[in-house]
């Protein structure tokens, strides 16, 4: 259904082969086990796009996060290890930093909330490293204030313990912080000790993801790459493929985060559609539709077949019979749908006919707030993240 779409709601639209292979250039300089050629050029990018001495290119975020978590560990007396209950190291990744790293999880706070600094001062025990995830997935692109983001790091620093950045998703975090507090994306960096970054979440390269932090730890995180089995023959497609998109994408990031932001105000009114968090905060959203599964499924496919547009292939979760949960990532695909052409496609999927729909647009006064620092609660229901 997807392949006879011309128009797609989410990211950057249909993910194929000659796309995705059209990011690498024709001159690119090819490498050796990750030695030589667009690999190192791409971490030395990142290192100096965040501030940190050194980078590594890893082929998996798994494999990247449950390394690191290890050496900040094995530097430390603690085995511990924080986190959000909805993180993706718990909820995606069957358990590998225990099971492989001999790692114990410390879930901290109500999966339903974002991580804050009341449900950290509940913690009391030793901890080696405090993961941070920024924005948090699994609950519609949350990101603390700043302020609240500097108190959780000082938290784990006044207790001995390291602080790592889940920041697979940092490019889309980077608009909020800028427009909010004057914050750059290295600014951010600044206050962890390593720092993970996704290629393909947001910026839509092939696949891979870097690690950033201190030369010594970058050093270490090497050898635990060639453990797992990371130090491939030849990295090179990926890498190439991640440092074209991050040059192409990460300047466009504020215009999908606006874009975002004109989205949730235009369908936040429609009967049946609740926006997750309201405001957004990033260019990631969550959105409940009152609506049966299979009603939406019929009109999901009336829709491509008749306007050839792509909306939403599956839910990010079935909250009931009559609910179900949407993500919705701001990007390329996204910004050739106006925010009213959105505000019909979602009128559609619900069951509601645009005439009704612009009868409760002029019905009620749309307030255009600020973000505000605290982000907001999720409501009822249950969310599940997914890799």
């Amino acid at each position: 259904m997807a392949e006879s779409c011309t128009r797609f709601l989410f990211s950057h639209g249909r993910r194929s082969a000659d796309q995705l292979l059209a990011l690498i250039p024709p001159d690119t300089k090819i490498d050796y086990y990750g030695l030589g050629g667009v690999v190192p050029e791409l971490e030395q990018e990142v290192a100096s796009l965040l501030g940190k001495q050194a980078a590594l290119f890893f082929p998996t975020g798994t494999m990247a996060q449950q390394a690191t978590l290890r050496v900040h560990a094995d530097r430390r007396s603690s085995r511990s290890v924080a986190f959000h209950p909805a993180c993706h190291m718990e909820t995606n990744e069957e358990r590998g930093y225990e099971r492989l790293h001999g790692l114990f999880g410390v879930p901290v706070g109500p999966s339903e909330e974002p991580l804050s600094l009341a449900s950290l001062a509940q913690v009391h025990e030793p901890i080696a490293a405090l993961l941070i995830e920024l924005p948090q997935r699994a609950l519609g692109g949350t990101l603390p204030s700043w302020s609240e983001l500097v108190a959780q790091v000082a938290w784990a620093r006044d207790r001995g313990a390291a602080v790592h950045l889940d920041g697979a998703r940092l490019w889309d975090a980077s608009p909020y912080y800028k427009a909010k507090h004057r914050k750059s994306i290295a600014d951010i960096a600044g206050l962890f000790d390593t720092v993970y970054v996704s290629f393909y979440k947001g910026l839509g390269g092939i696949a891979g993801c870097c690690v950033a932090g201190d030369a010594d730890v970058i050093e270490e995180l090497s050898v635990w790459r060639t453990r797992h089995g990371g130090r491939v023959f030849g990295m090179w497609p990926y890498a190439a493929s991640a440092l074209a998109a991050l040059r192409l994408r990460l300047p466009r990031m504020p215009a999908y985060y606006r874009h975002s932001l004109a989205i949730a105000e235009a369908v936040r009114d429609l009967p049946g559609v609740e926006v997750l968090p309201y405001p957004v905060q990033s260019p990631v959203m969550h959105l409940r539709f009152a609506v049966d599964l299979d009603s939406l499924r019929e009109r999901v496919i009336e829709i491509a077949k008749s306007e050839k547009v792509m909306t939403f292939a599956r839910p990010w979760a079935s909250l009931g019979p009559k609910l179900q949960e949407f993500e919705l990532h701001v990007g390329d695909a996204t910004l050739e749908l106006t925010p009213e052409e959105i505000r019909d496609l979602f009128a559609r999927l619900t069951g509601v006919t645009p005439r009704r729909a612009t009868h409760a647009a002029r019905r009620r006064t749309v307030s255009r707030r600020q973000i505000t620092d605290a982000p907001r609660g999720r409501g009822t229901g249950r969310s599940r993240a997914r890799s």
